[in-house]
C-alpha cells in the first residue's frame, strides 16, 4: 500500500506544476475558431499591439484547407496583405486557386506550423513587430513558393534572393521588402508583377524567408528587416517572441480554477492584445487620414473598433498599460486634427465608421478620470464636441451632420419610422438603417462623457448643455410598457412594436443588433435615474431576472434568422454581443449582488470554454475577451468613466496583478470552488467593507481583496443603499479619488 502522504505530496507537486506554467503556455489560440453563427477567432501570431500578424487563411478552424499565408493583415476580419504559399516543383498558374489540405498544425501566439497532406511541406512562422519569419522544409528537395499581391500592386525580385513590392488597397499602401537564405530564380505568373514563382536549386530542402513591412516605402520595410531580423536565426526570433509574451501575460498571474479555466483566461488575455497596433516606424508613420508621413516622439496607433472596445478591452488596459493607452488616446487626437472628424473605428486606411456612438468619448474619459491624462485633452475635447453637436450620429457614417441630427438636437431623439414607411433621408445606410432607439440611448451616454470632460477641461459652460443631453434616453422609454420604444418625428410612440422581435433585420430600424430587451439597459450612466422609469430597485431586480428567463415566442431559426448578432441566449440576455456584457453586474446596483455572483459564473461557464465553441459571438480583436478576463478575476467596469470596479465572483483562488507603477494588486479567494461562488465576507487591506465595488484608486495603491466564499448566498452584503455603487448622473468622477499615473 502506498504512503497516503507521499502521495498527498505528489498530487501537490504537480498541481504546483501544472500551475508554474509560463503564461503563454496556457495559450489555446484555437478556442472560437469554429463560430456559432458569426465570425470565428484566427490563430494569429503576432507581438503585442504590433504591425505584423499572421494567420492561416480558411474559413476556419474546421477548414482542412488552407489558402495561403499573409505577410500581414489588414484588421481583424477586414483582410490580409501579401499571400505567400509553397506547393511542389509542378505548381501551375492555378495553384493560386487551388487550397490545400493540412494536417499536424501547432498553434501560439509567437509560432505556428503545420504541414501539407500531399507534398508533405512543413511551413513554420514566427514574429518580429514589423517584421515576419517563415521556414519551409521541402522533402523532394524541389523549393518553390508563390507569393501574390492579394489586391493591386507590383512585386520585384532583385539581387538573386530579394524580392519587394507594394500593395494598394483603399488608398493606403502596404509595402515589403524579404530575402531568402539561399539564391533562387523568379518569374512572373499570371498579371504582370502580381505573382512571382520562386524556386530554388534542386537538393536544397530547408528554404528561409525574412521580410520586412511598412505602410512608408519599401526601403522603410527594408530597414525594419534588418533592424529587426537581422541574422539567419528562426529559433532567436522565436525565443524573442515567446520572451514578450510572457513578459505582456505575466502581468496577471492566477493559481486555483481547473486547467480549462486557466486556458481560457490566458487564451483571452492573449486576444486582448491584437488591437490596436503600433504603426510608428523610426519615429515616423503614414497617417490615411492625411496621406502624409508625419513625424512625432510618440508612438501612433491604429486599428480600434470602439463601439466594441471601450466597454472591456480599453478599460483593461487602462489598468494593465496606461502608457499605451494614453499613446492610444493621443494618436486619436492625431487622427481628428488631420482630418477634422473624431474617429469610430480608426483602422489602417482611415475612419471605418461603424456602427454607433461617440465612444471615443467614454474612452477618453474613462482615462481622465483613472489618472491618465498624458494627452491632449483640450483638442480630445473640441473633437468630442464637435463629432457630438456638428457631426451626423447616423449609423455607418461620419461626418457632417444630416436632418436627422437637426431634429436630434432640438427634440432629444431620433425619430423613427413606422413599418412599412419608406426612407426619405439619403444619408441614412439602405442596410443599417437608423437604429433609432439605440442612436438615442448610445449618444446620451457619450453625452454625460463629454459633460465631465467639459468640467476638467475648461470648458464648465458646456457642462449643462451635456448634461441635459445625457438625458434624452428617458425621450425613448415608455413607462407604460416598462421598455424602450421608437417614436416618430410627431412624438408618438411607433405601433405596432413588438420588443422582442420589431425592426427589420438584426433589429435596425430601431436598435443595433439586439432587440430592445437588451437595450432596456443600456443606460450606463444613470441607472438610478432608468430605476425609476422601471418603478425603482426592487421593480428593476425582477424586471432583470425576467430578462434572463423571457422566452422568444417562436422558433429559434426564427429568431436567429432576423437576429443572428443575438447569440449566447439565456432567455432574451445575449452573451455574444457587446451591449449585454454589464447587464449581470446591474444587480450590483439593485442591491441583489449575489445575483451578479450566481449569474456571471453561469455566464462564464456556460459560454466561454476552451474548445472550438467557446466564444459565444465576434470576439472582435479582444472586445469580447475582455470580459472573459475580467469577469474571471471577478470584477468589471460597468460605467467606463467613473473610477470603479464592480465586484462578482473570481473563478480563481488567487489572482496577482502586477501594476505598471511597481505595486502589485492580489485578490485572494478563500474557500473558494464551483458551488462556492457566492462573496460573504469582503476585506480590503485588512479592512472589512460591506460594499461590492472598488476603486480604481485602490487597485493602483496596491495590496490585497480577500474575498472569503460560500455555497449559500450573504443576501444582506451590499444591499444596503449606502453600500451600492455611486450614480452617476450628477456625480463628478473626480471626487472617488483618482489616483496619479
Amino acid at each position: 500500500m502506498k504512503n497516503p502522504l507521499a502521495t498527498l505530496l505528489a498530487v501537490s507537486s504537480l498541481m504546483l506544476a501544472s500551475n508554474a506554467f509560463a503564461q503563454v503556455e496556457w495559450v489555446d489560440s484555437t478556442i472560437g475558431g469554429q463560430g456559432f453563427l458569426l465570425e470565428p477567432t484566427r490563430p494569429t501570431v503576432h507581438l503585442p499591439n504590433s504591425m505584423v500578424r499572421v494567420y492561416p487563411v480558411r474559413k476556419d478552424q474546421l477548414d482542412d484547407q488552407i489558402h495561403s499565408f499573409p505577410l500581414t493583415i489588414i484588421s481583424h476580419r477586414l483582410g490580409e496583405l501579401f499571400w505567400l504559399m509553397p506547393c511542389d516543383a509542378s505548381a501551375s498558374p492555378d495553384t493560386w486557386h487551388r487550397p490545400q489540405a493540412y494536417d499536424q498544425e501547432t498553434t501560439t501566439p509567437y509560432y505556428y506550423a503545420t504541414r501539407f497532406d500531399d507534398s508533405l511541406i512543413r511551413t513554420e512562422f514566427t514574429p518580429a513587430a514589423h517584421a515576419g519569419y517563415f521556414r519551409f522544409i521541402f522533402p523532394n528537395g524541389k523549393p518553390t513558393l508563390l507569393l501574390e499581391n492579394r489586391m493591386d500592386g507590383n512585386l520585384y525580385f532583385t539581387n538573386g534572393n530579394a524580392v519587394f513590392g507594394e500593395e494598394r488597397f483603399n488608398q493606403m499602401r502596404a509595402y515589403v521588402f524579404g530575402e531568402f537564405n539561399s539564391g533562387v530564380q523568379a518569374q512572373s505568373s499570371g498579371e504582370a508583377k502580381k505573382r512571382l514563382v520562386i524556386s530554388a536549386p534542386g537538393g536544397v530542402n530547408t528554404l528561409e524567408f525574412r521580410y520586412g513591412i511598412s505602410f512608408i516605402s519599401v526601403e522603410q520595410a527594408q530597414k525594419n528587416l534588418e533592424e529587426e531580423i537581422p541574422d539567419w536565426s528562426f529559433e532567436k526570433i522565436e525565443q524573442a517572441a515567446k520572451q514578450r509574451w510572457n513578459e505582456v501575460l505575466g502581468q496577471i498571474q492566477v493559481d486555483g480554477g481547473t486547467p480549462a479555466q486557466r486556458r481560457v483566461f490566458y487564451t483571452s488575455l492573449y486576444r486582448c492584445y491584437e488591437r490596436m497596433i503600433d504603426i510608428t516606424e523610426d519615429g515616423q508613420y503614414y497617417s490615411s487620414f492625411d496621406h502624409q508621413v508625419h513625424q512625432d516622439a510618440r508612438p501612433f496607433y491604429m486599428d480600434n473598433w470602439l463601439w466594441d472596445t471601450y466597454r472591456a478591452l480599453e478599460p483593461l488596459h487602462l489598468l494593465l498599460n496606461p502608457e499605451m493607452e494614453a499613446d492610444q488616446i493621443q494618436s486619436y487626437v492625431r487622427m481628428y486634427e488631420q482630418s477634422g472628424w473624431m474617429p469610430s473605428f480608426a483602422v489602417l486606411w482611415g475612419d471605418y465608421p461603424c456602427m454607433t456612438g461617440n465612444h471615443a468619448a467614454a474612452w477618453m474619459a474613462d482615462a481622465w478620470f483613472k489618472g491618465i491624462q498624458n494627452f491632449d485633452l483640450k483638442t480630445a475635447y473640441q473633437g468630442l464636441k464637435k463629432n457630438s453637436l456638428e457631426a451626423t450620429l447616423l449609423p455607418w457614417r461620419n461626418g457632417p451632420k444630416t436632418s436627422l441630427d437637426d431634429f436630434y438636437n432640438e427634440h432629444g431623439y431620433m425619430p423613427a419610422l413606422h413599418p412599412g414607411e419608406k426612407e426619405t433621408v439619403p444619408e441614412v445606410h439602405s442596410f443599417e438603417r437608423r437604429q433609432a432607439v439605440a442612436v438615442t440611448l448610445e449618444n446620451s451616454y457619450d453625452d454625460w462623457c463629454i459633460a465631465q470632460l467639459a468640467r476638467v477641461s475648461g470648458n464648465e459652460a458646456d457642462y449643462p448643455l451635456f448634461l441635459q443631453r445625457a438625458g434624452f434616453y428617458k425621450n425613448v422609454f415608455r413607462p407604460e410598457k416598462q421598455s424602450v420604444w421608437p417614436k416618430d418625428r410627431e412624438g408618438k410612440w411607433i405601433e405596432p412594436f413588438d420588443p422582442k422581435f420589431s425592426g427589420g433585420m438584426g433589429g435596425r430600424d430601431y436598435t443595433t443588433e439586439n432587440n430592445a430587451y437588451t437595450y432596456d439597459w443600456d443606460v450606463q450612466h444613470d441607472l438610478t435615474g432608468l430605476f425609476g422609469l422601471m418603478g425603482g430597485r426592487a421593480a428593476a431586480d425582477a424586471k432583470l431576472d425576467q430578462l434572463f428567463r423571457e422566452g422568444l415566442d417562436r422558433s429559434k431559426y426564427e429568431f436567429w434568422a432576423k437576429f443572428p448578432d443575438a447569440s449566447g441566449l439565456v432567455g432574451q440576455f445575449s452573451m455574444g454581443n457587446e451591449p449585454s456584457f454589464h447587464i449581470p453586474y446591474l444587480y450590483n446596483y439593485t442591491g441583489s449582488p449575489w445575483k451578479t455572483q450566481k449569474r456571471v459564473r453561469m455566464l462564464l461557464d456556460t459560454w466561454f470554454t476552451d474548445t472550438l465553441l467557446g466564444i459565444p459571438g465576434d470576439e472582435d480583436g479582444g472586445g469580447m475577451t475582455a470580459f472573459v478576463v475580467f469577469s474571471m478575476m471577478g470584477f468589471y467596469p460597468v460605467t467606463p468613466g467613473v473610477p470603479i470596479y464592480d465586484l462578482a465572483s473570481p473563478v480563481f483562488d488567487r489572482i496577482t496583478i502586477k501594476l505598471h507603477n511597481g505595486k502589485t494588486f492580489t485578490i485572494v479567494c478563500h474557500n473558494n470552488s464551483r458551488n462556492n461562488k457566492y462573496l460573504q465576507r469582503i476585506t480590503l487591506n485588512g479592512q472589512l467593507q460591506n460594499q461590492v465595488w472598488i476603486r480604481h484608486a485602490d487597485m493602483l495603491k496596491g495590496g490585497t481583496l480577500e474575498l472569503q466564499m460560500g455555497d449559500t448566498p450573504n443576501k444582506k452584503l451590499g444591499a444596503a443603499a449606502a453600500d451600492l455603487p455611486p450614480s452617476v448622473m450628477t456625480l463628478n468622477p473626480a471626487t472617488l479619488e483618482t489616483a496619479p499615473q
